[in-house]
Formats: structure tokens, sequence, C-alpha cells
């Protein structure tokens, strides 16, 4: 039988030591939109991104986020025509974190606030969009991290009955 690691991640998987910062969980660039864009135009970027949502920003400054449910509850599900604006639909109330943050922090709030997507400011400025999906790959990852050296003793071992 082949030696097993003794330590070390899976190759391709990065090993977590230390803190994790939101800003290196985050998805980045944000997809954004201007508040005037109509419903047709905001769908088709969700569309031409493959997002759930925008960021609806103006002058650098985030104003709300709609999501592909917003629009179809909020817009198509309430008769409104396609060339409406996307702000009518939108959700004001908009959570960020910190792109410095610990994972931890954004744990808490997304537990707090109940939302999906925050998006992360660096300085005031927008960079990126933490998902409940980026901390679930964060999980994963974790995971095979932890469990990397019994991976490879099972990869290692030659097929046959137990």
């Amino acid at each position: 039988m082949t030696p097993v690691p003794q330590t070390g991640p899976l190759p391709g998987t990065p090993s977590f030591d230390g803190p994790v910062s939101v800003g290196r969980l985050m998805t980045a660039p944000p997809v954004t939109v201007a508040p005037d864009a109509t419903l047709a135009e905001a769908t088709r970027r969700m569309a031409e991104t493959a997002v759930g949502s925008l960021l609806v920003v103006e002058d650098s400054a985030v104003l709300g986020i709609v999501t592909d449910r917003d629009l179809a509850l909020r817009g198509l599900g309430e008769g409104l025509p396609l060339d409406s604006r996307i702000d009518a639909v939108m959700s004001p109330r908009v959570v960020t974190l910190d792109a410095g943050d610990e994972i931890h922090a954004a744990y808490r709030t997304f537990r707090r606030t109940g939302v999906r997507r925050l998006p992360v400011l660096d300085d005031g400025r927008l960079v990126g969009v933490l998902t409940l999906d980026d901390l679930l790959l964060d999980v994963f990852r974790r995971l095979a991290d932890l469990l990397g050296p019994v991976a490879w003793s099972v990869l290692r071992e030659p097929p046959g009955p137990p």
C-alpha cells in the first residue's frame, strides 16, 4: 500500500489557516444596475451575467437590491409593464459587510437579517457581494481540507471487497 500523506489538502483545494475575511470569499465584481433601468433591462442583465440578483447603484451608493424573485412577484406578478423602473420592485433595505470583516461576522449578519445576499464594501466603495452559496462553498472547501488525508487513503486503496 502507498503511504498516505499526513497533512495537507487535496490538490487544488486551498488551505484555510487563520481567519478568513469576507473579501476572500465574496464574488467580485458585483453586477449592478442603475435605478432608472427598466424591468426588461434588468432581466436581460441577469440573464447575460448568469446571476439571480442585481445591486441597484447610483453615484457609487448602493440604493437597493433586486432579485429574480422580485422581478417575478413584484414586477410581472403585479402586472407592471416591462418598461417600469427597477427601483419600483427593488428592496431598498440593504445591509452591507466590510471586505475586511471576518467570515463569522457574515454568518451572524445572514442569521440576523434573513437575507441571501450581502453587498461588500471596502472603504465605503462597493467591491463585491457575498451570498449564502459562497458560504456553502467555503464549508465544502474546509471539509475537503479536513478530510484530505482520509480521501487520499481511500483513493489509494486497491479496489476489492472490504
